[in-house]
């Protein structure tokens, strides 16, 4: 593993944080243990394409699930749909190198909000108003909900 890379990844995420315009949004996460990711992606046409322009992330986890989610949001400006896809956990997390096999999940965690994203954008269109995908409420509800804690009770504790 990078340790270098990874250090970097943790002390400066990039992309982090909530996208108010964005086109698709993914979830995934185990509330029983605490990880979970969110993923923002913003589509362009680009040649006759669409592509990721943007991509941003939330995450509660481990340190390793943020370094791969802040690698895997600027790996994923101006790929297809269909690039990204087919990109594997192991892809995603290259850039960090090998991660030991109790971080693979981390990997697999954010793999698995990006195709939850890209679910979203690809599913048939309500006829509702085109307003973006957006889950009810922060990563934070969506935790406290998940695992039936009451709003308000759940305490977020940042990594320094």
């Amino acid at each position: 593993m990078n340790e270098e890379l990874l250090n970097d990844s943790i002390a400066n995420p990039k992309n982090l944080g909530e996208m108010s315009d964005a086109d698709a949004v993914g979830t995934v996460g185990n509330p029983e243990c605490g990880d979970m990711v969110r993923m923002w992606l913003k589509f362009t046409e680009k040649d006759g394409r669409k592509v990721i322009d943007r991509a941003s992330f939330q995450s509660f986890g481990c340190q390793t699930a943020i370094a791969v989610a802040s690698m895997a949001t600027e790996m994923l400006k101006g790929r297809t749909l269909e690039e990204a896809k087919n990109l594997s956990a192991s892809e995603l997390s290259a850039p960090l190198g090998p991660l030991p096999p109790m971080k693979i999940h981390c990997g697999q965690m954010v793999e698995g909000a990006l195709r939850a994203a890209l679910e979203t954008d690809t599913a048939a269109p309500a006829p509702a108003p085109a307003a973006a995908p957006r889950p009810a409420g922060n990563l934070a509800e969506s935790l406290g909900e998940a695992s039936g804690i009451k709003p308000g009770k759940l305490k977020i504790v940042p990594l320094t």
